[in-house]
Parts: C-alpha cells; sequence; structure tokens
C-alpha cells in the first residue's frame, strides 16, 4: 500500500539531500484599490495597501521541497541588488544552504511586479537578465557545484528560460551528475531539450511539450504520444512526464505510456501546481520510491494545492490524510 510505502520510506532517509539549481527570483505583489482613472492618462489610479516579496522561479521548487521534509542546496545567479539579497534572506530563513548562489556583478536579479486590484492582476512589470553567465564565471561556478552534486541525493534542474541554464553548463550539471550516479530531473523551458540529454526525468506542461516538439498543439493522446516521442529520441530521456494541468499527469517511459487523472474534485487554481508536482515527485524518489509510485503521490499532492488560491506548498502529512480518504471512498464504494 502506498501510504505504507511513505510512512517506511520516511523512517528509512527521514530528510533526503536535494540539490536544486535554476534560475531564483523575487515574485513583488503590489495589492491596492482603484476608484477612479488618473487625469494624466485613462488608466486607474491604484491606491497602495500592501506589498509582499516571495521567491519565485527555481525558489517556489525550494520552498515545496522544504515543506515536504527535504534537506535543501540552492544554486543560482544573483545580481549584487536588493532583490538578490531578499533571495538569499528568504533562503536562509527556510533553512536553505546557499553556499553555492553566484552573486555576479554584471546580472540583475530578476524580479516579476504584479500589481493587484481587489485580487485581480492590473498589470506586470519584469526586471531581468537572460543572458548567460561568462565561461569563467560557470567554471567557478561547476567547482563549487562538483562536491554539491557528489553529496546529493538528487539534483532538480529548474530552468525558467533567464539564461542561467545555459546550455554549456547544463550539460556540465548532468555529466558530474552521471558521474556520480546522481537522477537528475528536470523542469524544462525553450524548444531545445538537448541540453537536457542524459537525464532521468523531464517533466514539461501540454504547452511546453508542444514547443519543444514543434508541433502546433497536443490536445490529443495521439498528438501528446508524437510529440513525447521527438522530445524521448531528441533526449534520450528516462521518463518524460507531461502535466495536464485538470487532466493529470502522463508518464512516458520508452513507448510505453500511463495517464494518471486528476484527483481534485475542486479546482480553483492552477498556481504553481506544476512545481508542486515537479518536487513531490524529486522528493519521493529521492527517498527511494519508483516513479510511478512518486508520480501518484505527486497527483494527490497537486489536488491538494490546486483546491486552495495562489501558489502554495503540502507536507507530507497532509498528502498521507489524501491518500487514507481516497482509500475511506474507495472501501465505501466496494
Amino acid at each position: 500500500m502506498l501510504i505504507d510505502k511513505i510512512k517506511s520510506a520516511r523512517l528509512a532517509k527521514k530528510r533526503p539531500t536535494i540539490l536544486v539549481i535554476g534560475d531564483l527570483m523575487i515574485d513583488h505583489y503590489l495589492h491596492g484599490k482603484a476608484n477612479r482613472l488618473s487625469p494624466e492618462a485613462p488608466v486607474p489610479v491604484v491606491n497602495l495597501k500592501s506589498e509582499v516579496f516571495t521567491l519565485g522561479g527555481a525558489g517556489n521548487v525550494v520552498q515545496n521541497l522544504v515543506s515536504l521534509g527535504a534537506e535543501v542546496t540552492a544554486s543560482g545567479a544573483i545580481g549584487n541588488d536588493i532583490a538578490g539579497a531578499q533571495v538569499l534572506e528568504i533562503l536562509s530563513k527556510e533553512g536553505v544552504s546557499t553556499s553555492s548562489v553566484f552573486t555576479n556583478e554584471d546580472r540583475i536579479t530578476t524580479i516579476k511586479t504584479r500589481i493587484l486590484v481587489d485580487g485581480h492582476q492590473l498589470a506586470r512589470l519584469d526586471k531581468e537578465c537572460t543572458d548567460h553567465l561568462s565561461a569563467e564565471a560557470e567554471n567557478a561556478l561547476m567547482k563549487e557545484l562538483y562536491s554539491q552534486i557528489e553529496n546529493a541525493d538528487l539534483v532538480v534542474l529548474s530552468d525558467y528560460n533567464k539564461g542561467f541554464l545555459s546550455p554549456g553548463l547544463t550539460r556540465s550539471i548532468i555529466t558530474v551528475a552521471k558521474r556520480f550516479n546522481k537522477k537528475v530531473i528536470v523542469d524544462p523551458k525553450g524548444n531545445n531539450y538537448a541540453k537536457y540529454s542524459g537525464s532521468f526525468i523531464i517533466k514539461p506542461n501540454r504547452s511546453e511539450l508542444a514547443v519543444a516538439a514543434k508541433i502546433e498543439n497536443v490536445d490529443s493522446k495521439g498528438s501528446l504520444q508524437v510529440a513525447a516521442s521527438i522530445v524521448i529520441e531528441q533526449t534520450d530521456v528516462e521518463y518524460l512526464i507531461v502535466t495536464l494541468s485538470e487532466d493529470g499527469i502522463m508518464i512516458f517511459d520508452n513507448n510505453e505510456s500511463t495517464v494518471l487523472p486528476v484527483k481534485a474534485t475542486e479546482v480553483y487554481d492552477v498556481t504553481g501546481a506544476g512545481d508542486t508536482v515537479l518536487s513531490t515527485i524529486s522528493y519521493f524518489i529521492a527517498l527511494g520510491l519508483n516513479v510511478l509510485e512518486a508520480c501518484e503521490i505527486a497527483n494527490h499532492a497537486a489536488a491538494i494545492v490546486i483546491r486552495q488560491i495562489g501558489s502554495a506548498t503540502v507536507t507530507v502529512d497532509e498528502i498521507i490524510i489524501e491518500l487514507e480518504k481516497e482509500l475511506q471512498n474507495l472501501q465505501q464504494i466496494n
């Protein structure tokens, strides 16, 4: 039984060590009210009521893993600026090691500012750098990451296409991970997945898969199969796991495919559900469960977070409660 496996795995290995490498950024929220238009232009005047700074990008994956109980080391590139200091401060408060977070004087930290009026997004302002690190900076970072990869139970690449995970750096990380027999799980971006070749799992969503496979849409099971075959051939990945929002999760293993329908009976907000799925799969594989088991658990984790508004995290205890509820419902039916 899945519940027993989860409990046994936690007892055998209480805190798996997971290295998260990716685009670290700040999500900045401005909440306000708007009751009139500006006399200067036909735009609303927003009366600011509150301001919130949270981790975004790979940081959301980090927070999900911390919530599950993992010991996490984060790696990424930030600028020597206020947003970069905020990234380090929030990570430190979460108990996350930041020794592999690279501060680059030539870079600005990505910050996404959202202006919300009565809960509705009015505008988003992005400040970011999408350049790759210099070859010298990448080499220096790899020297730091070498021991981190060796000591990790698992490596997660959270790519938001902000330039940090260049093809060269990504290939170096995967090469070192394979040398130490460490599984690499990737949340991809872009239209060229070749840089992820040799990964254990690549986890795109439906639209990301379509872009990578250069197919206009992947709305049917047949088109999903075709797109998956293209990406698997391109990357030689062991498992391709595609998140399908309200349609659940589809797992591709060479020519085999498995569909896990969504577990949620109510869907309020799918924001951040992909990061929850990625984190949950990573955590339970690091605990020693197989891919199908980890995906089944991740499907239940996603069901929990999409019943909430905004990005949310989940705990193992909450997942166990969700699994117990499903078991009770099945017993009642039978």
